[in-house]
């Protein structure tokens, strides 16, 4: 049972045992509410048999207070089992959604956008969370209880217990039937909710291009169109669900009908005493109530099934693995014929071969597109080679933990990514556990004091969403505060410097010279007087190694980097 709830709705292992609680608790609450109808009962037919009611009123008192006693009671249990217990797995949901998203490789992102990612940890489970508060137990507490109170009533009397419950089963599997419906009716609802979200942020992260070019009426055009089909299919899942919910509810209404025409005519007939009747006509008002908010409990879990797989396409993808303890043999980086290609069969390297000595500085150029990022995230283990292998220290990474691996390596991305906090804080995550002078002194030699001074509060101060209140200089300037201030045996550069002036790249690659003594060194470039001095040059070109040596060697080859070299030389000589 604890496996099928697991399995079924994306639970934990404690997950799945709180969900088995709180279905017994709705069950008992259920059962705490049918006794008051006993109570009436009893108390009725004491008043057609003439009994003084006064001599049983401490009887009927007693009564009452138990069953307000053990409404109250389930009613508590039934809050912390169905309500407390969700709220924490919803927690553990997301922090479990997150941790699994740190431990998979890259290429998983490259097929999931990121307000897909968004939608699932945050809409998804928001939407499970609400499911496992007041549907789920409530669905499965509700049948229990149904079932147990059916099973009475056959053992009461068979002839009136089928007229009270045959709407029951047929009502279950006329909603039961809907599901392919719903999950037709989901998915394309689920579709346009992702295209809409994306054109979102799509607006917000490009307001100023589009302002700039005059182009925001025509986006928005297309984003109210999105959000007019969005409405439509909205309308259309509720009107789809809704046929088949009201459709069974109405069945159920025939139930009481029933009980009244089958007791009615058994009770002329003297089959059947009065308050064998009545107590029927109890139990029937009773019995369909929770029935019918059932329903429509089972048609939210069926439409449950898209928002789960979902989430179970996170937990099922296979994790990047490895040693988890690793003391390399120095810090070489060997790539013998590694290939690679994302999952629909499109090649982006095919045979890249080189060798990062440690104590060198190795240069990747090439064309735009040429494969040499790639390169580098596969250094990283960001992906994994689909052929060929790549070592470190002597050792196959594919068999390193990624985080290990990490431990080894400073990268500085073309793209910087900063947080909303302060200077200080954002040069920190280089190391959190440098102190205020070390991460000030890796700013100095990233030259990051320039700008700092400038702010209203120095290093305190916040700078913004992605250093938002920074240029684009100032804030791989920080990137490579955190590279200083990690101070790694393998570096990373991608395009460290295109975002920095002449002044500042010539001061940054004096420090840079200083950050990389006797450490591995792979630097992406296309300013062909960045890696002029590099030891070793790699050229990339259609996803393979086509040459490499020293920059002197490669210009008596006369072949790609040599054309560069003249190509950039030309472009000085163009003005306007």
């Amino acid at each position: 049972m604890k496996q099928y709830f697991k399995n079924k709705f994306a639970l934990s292992e404690q997950g799945a045992k709180e969900m088995i609680f709180g279905i017994i608790s709705v069950v008992a609450q259920n059962l705490a509410l049918m006794f008051p109808i006993t109570l009436l009962y009893i108390f009725t037919g004491d008043y057609i048999e003439g009994v003084n009611l006064q001599s049983r009123t401490g009887f009927y008192i007693g009564g009452i207070a138990l069953c307000l006693v053990l409404i109250v009671l389930t009613s508590i249990w039934q809050y912390n089992t169905a309500y407390k217990a969700t709220y924490k797995e919803s927690a553990a949901r997301r922090i479990s959604l997150a941790e699994k998203l740190r431990k998979l490789p890259l290429s998983f992102f490259a097929k999931r956008d990121l307000a897909d990612l968004t939608s699932t940890i945050m809409s998804d489970a928001e939407v499970m969370e609400h499911a496992g508060s007041h549907m789920i137990p409530q669905y499965y507490g509700s049948i229990i209880s149904t079932l147990i109170i059916c099973i009475g009533l056959f053992f009461f009397r068979p002839e009136m217990a089928l007229a009270a419950v045959w709407p029951i089963p047929i009502a279950l599997v006329i909603v039961l039937t809907s599901k392919r419906v719903q999950n037709h009716f989901s998915h394309r609802q689920r579709k346009v909710q992702i295209d809409l979200n994306e054109g979102v942020q799509e607006f917000i992260e490009t307001s100023r291009d589009l302002k700039s070019n005059n182009a925001e009426n025509e986006y928005l055009k297309g984003l109210y169109e999105k959000i007019d089909a969005l409405e439509k299919r909205s309308i259309g899942s509720e009107l789809g669900t809704a046929m088949f919910v009201v459709s069974a509810q109405m069945l159920l209404k025939f139930g009481i009908g029933t009980v009244a025409l089958v007791g009615g005519t058994m009770l002329i007939g003297g089959n059947l005493t009065l308050m064998q009747f009545f107590c029927f006509l109890l139990v029937a008002s009773r019995l369909y109530e929770p029935m019918s908010s059932t329903l429509i409990n089972l048609a939210a879990i069926n439409a449950l099934q898209i928002n789960v797989d979902r989430m179970n396409e996170i937990n099922n993808t296979k994790e990047q693995e490895g040693l988890t303890v690793f003391e390399p043999k120095g810090y070489d980086i060997v790539f013998d014929h590694a290939g690679f290609s994302y999952e629909n069969d499109k090649t982006v390297l095919s045979d890249v071969s080189f060798t990062a000595k440690q104590g060198e500085v190795t240069a990747l150029i090439g064309p735009s597109g040429g494969g040499k990022t790639t390169v580098s995230r596969l250094a990283a283990r960001f992906w994994d080679t689909t052929s060929g292998t790549i070592t470190f220290g002597g050792k196959n990474i594919s068999e390193i933990d990624p985080e290990t691996l990490m431990n080894y390596y400073s990268i500085v991305f073309r793209d910087v990514t900063l947080f909303n906090n302060t200077v200080m804080e954002n040069i920190r995550v280089g190391k959190k556990e440098a102190t205020d002078e070390e991460v000030m002194q890796a700013a100095r030699l990233a030259h990051c004091d320039e700008f700092v001074d400038r702010l209203p509060e120095g290093y305190n101060t916040v700078i913004g969403e992605n250093g938002g209140e920074l240029s684009g200089g100032e804030r791989q300037r920080i990137s490579i505060a955190r590279a200083f201030l990690k101070d790694a045996p393998v570096i990373l550069l991608d395009e460290a410097t295109a975002s920095l002036d002449a002044e500042n790249e010539t001061l940054i690659q004096s420090s840079l010279s200083r950050l990389i003594k006797n450490k591995t060194v792979i630097i992406i470039a296309h300013r062909m007087r960045t890696v002029a001095n590099a030891d070793k040059i790699v050229v990339i070109s259609d996803g393979r190694s086509d040459e490499q040596g020293t920059p002197s060697e490669l210009l008596k080859k006369d072949g790609i980097y040599a054309k560069m070299v003249k190509f950039q030389m030309e472009s000085k000589s163009w003005s306007i």
